[in-house]
């Protein structure tokens, strides 16, 4: 799966394209918290994502950026075959 994270300003915008593309419930608590118990539990994650412009993520929304990225490091190293790819 590609998610475009390139015109994410904020850890909400963040949050609001995570929730779209990776069919998130509607309940779902936007944060961290939240997002982890939503790719452990509620919903089916696909085997790789694969962000595209994640520079601009970086440089818009470092704190949102590396939130997303340490849940995702954290996810990987507990999920055989699940991979994600940072394309600048």
């Amino acid at each position: 799966m590609v998610i475009d994270v390139g015109a994410v300003s904020s850890d909400r915008d963040l949050h609001d394209v995570l929730k779209r593309e990776l069919g998130f419930p509607a309940f779902y608590g936007m944060n961290w918290a939240a997002f982890w118990d939503a790719i452990t539990g509620l919903d089916e994650m696909p085997r790789m994502l694969r962000f595209i412009r994640w520079a601009e993520l970086e440089r818009r929304a470092p704190l949102a950026a590396a939130a997303l990225r340490a849940q995702l490091v954290r996810y990987e190293t507990t999920t055989e075959g699940f991979s994600v790819v940072y394309d600048q």
